[in-house]
């Protein structure tokens, strides 16, 4: 979930690695508040939502907000792959 127009660039290169490592993973590139954004995705059940602005963008990271878990914070893309596969590995045991 990109803030701003600014920030899709940014968006698609973590949705590419994402998708690289067979994650399915959309942007939402509607111009739309965050809120609504992020209101949309939890009315759709969507399990991870990453909201991306300048911030993140400069620091390399993802705000990361969980379905059942709420705002889980800023982590790096390394730390938030790790954070998928533990994820996915709970669920498969």
């Amino acid at each position: 979930l990109p803030i701003n127009e600014k920030i899709n660039s940014y968006a698609k290169s973590i949705n590419k690695k994402l998708d690289n490592l067979n994650f399915r993973s959309s942007i939402d590139t509607r111009v739309e508040k965050i809120s609504r954004k992020i209101r949309d995705a939890e009315v759709k059940k969507i399990p991870y939502m990453l909201i991306i602005g300048d911030k993140e963008k400069k620091s390399n990271t993802v705000s990361v907000r969980k379905k059942t878990m709420g705002d889980i914070g800023k982590l790096k893309i390394s730390d938030f792959l790790k954070l998928l596969n533990d994820d996915i590995s709970i669920k498969t045991n």
